[in-house]
């Protein structure tokens, strides 16, 4: 028996035996994390992103801020850098930049934790989340809804009364993914499933006291091009439309649209709550149109919308599985929506990682930019002449290339000949504002018309070559170098 254990038991003999249980195996894991930090090699470990402090990391889940604090949740399995019975981790921040790593929130029990959502009910953090079950009979799984709480936004404890919403109302088994909110006197969830023909689908509910749900509407549905199922719906009103965010899974591409495995973006239009009907106004459109970005939360504060995905792609390569850990998420973005476009921006608290200026004038034809892992660039450009700049470690490694075509009018993200690539109609600021991390690359063009997030594995430091024809004004900071604490 491990020493601190031994302690634990000690301490608690009065404890009944299931919570003595639960509280050893939290106090384990803990152990085993810490005791396994060390062992992680940083080469690649990203520096102002969140990443796990071991293990494999995926989707975000519950985001809200509480007492004072945002806190932001992912599924985590600590024991291995492949995907494994998901636990939730769990992360806080003052102010959406510095990010300290808590104790892991949820541990699976005869149920695997699948993503959810977190809101603050009066001073509980209430947790509400996807219980996945082996079955005996096909598709040998079941979905249904548990709930977690805490006093303090650390120390979770699963209702005994679980699940609390237990079958969708078309009887498939894919019934996922809950985000929750509260409008007026009524709490609803929307949650991701399909259609018994394998169209994607976003479920609503509506409760009044959180535990007992009842069925109001198909919100909206796939007509067959929006994939087979649709994960991690969000809904929220923006600017006097109402957003909702989903991750289609199974979706063809088409020209330089879809390119990814699956997908992420959102629909546009008008709902009441009256009828908890949703008219779409647009189609469906990418929020990002990096390498890897995939299933969001959102959360609100003081009148902004803020937004972070998983920073990465199923069935993507991830070179940093050798080194003990895998996964992180986008820089958080602050949404806003003109005319039917979601725009988004780092949050303006990144300002502060900014430590020295590496250079702010002109950056000429194949000049050279050098810089540690952590590092932004500020390009104020001219579109009527194709650009072209290239990253690169220092002692090699993964080389990607950003551009700028006249004749296509796009901005253009080639990854070692993996080419993403999007139209650009500058709505005011011709810029593009590129975040570098230890193994990662995200470019905001202009307000946030255009995004691209997509990982990169350089070796050593980062190198930026001007290739193009134009002479550029950029700005490039050091960013403060830190990991989640």
């Amino acid at each position: 028996m491990h020493i601190s254990t031994y302690i634990i038991l000690m301490c608690f003999g009065s404890v009944q035996l299931d919570q003595l249980k639960e509280i050893l195996e939290k106090a384990e894991l803990e152990i085993y994390i810490e005791e396994t930090i060390p062992t992680v090699n940083p080469r690649y470990k990203l520096h102002y992103h969140i990443t796990p402090p071991v293990g494999w990391m995926n989707g975000p889940n519950g985001f809200v801020f509480y007492k004072g604090e945002y806190h932001l949740f992912y599924q985590f399995y600590p024991y291995d850098t492949q995907w494994g019975p998901m636990h939730w981790g769990h992360v806080s921040s003052p102010n959406l930049v510095d990010w300290h790593t808590l104790p892991t929130a949820l541990r699976p029990g005869n149920e695997q934790c699948f993503s959810g959502s977190a809101i603050d009910n009066d001073g509980i953090m209430v947790l509400l989340y996807t219980a996945h079950q082996a079955t005996d009979d096909a598709p040998f799984y079941n979905e249904s809804q548990y709930m977690a709480f805490s006093i303090d936004g650390i120390d979770f404890h699963k209702y005994k009364g679980n699940p609390v919403v237990i079958l969708p109302p078309t009887g498939t088994q894919d019934f996922r993914d809950p985000k929750i909110w509260k409008n007026g006197n009524f709490w609803y969830v929307v949650l991701g499933s399909k259609t018994a023909d394998h169209r994607g689908s976003v479920l609503l509910y509506r409760s009044k006291n959180l535990l007992s749900w009842e069925f109001k509407s198909i919100l909206a549905e796939s007509s067959g091009a929006l994939g087979y199922m649709w994960e991690c719906p969000d809904f929220f009103e923006l600017n006097g439309k109402y957003v909702l965010l989903i991750s289609p899974q199974g979706m063809v591409g088409r020209g330089d649209r879809f390119k990814n495995t699956y997908q992420t973006g959102y629909l546009i239009g008008s709902f009441s709550y009256d009828t908890c009907q949703f008219k779409p106004e647009i189609n469906f459109q990418e929020l990002d149109y990096g390498h890897d970005f995939y299933t969001t939360q959102t959360t609100e504060n003081n009148g902004r919308r803020y937004l972070v995905a998983w920073f990465g792609m199923w069935e993507s390569l991830h070179p940093e599985d050798v080194d003990g850990w895998v996964g992180a998420m986008t820089l958080i973005r602050e949404l806003d929506l003109v005319g039917s476009r979601i725009l988004m921006k780092p949050v303006e608290a990144i300002t502060k990682l900014r430590l020295e200026t590496i250079i702010e004038g002109e950056f000429h034809h194949n000049a050279t930019i050098e810089f540690e892992k952590a590092g932004e660039i500020i390009v104020n450009i001219d579109l009527s002449e194709n650009i072209e700049l290239e990253f690169v470690g220092n002692n090699g490694g993964d080389k990607t290339s950003l551009r700028w075509s006249v004749e296509d009018g796009k901005v253009i993200v080639d990854r070692a000949g993996d080419v993403r690539q999007g139209t650009w109609e500058p709505l005011d600021t011709v810029t593009w504002r590129i975040f570098l991390d230890a193994s990662s690359f995200e470019v905001f063009c202009g307000e946030g018309e255009l995004v691209f997030s997509s990982r990169m594995y350089p070796n050593g430091d980062w190198r930026v070559i001007n290739r193009g024809p134009q002479s550029l004004h950029v700005v490039a900071y050091t960013l403060k170098r830190f990991q989640p604490e």
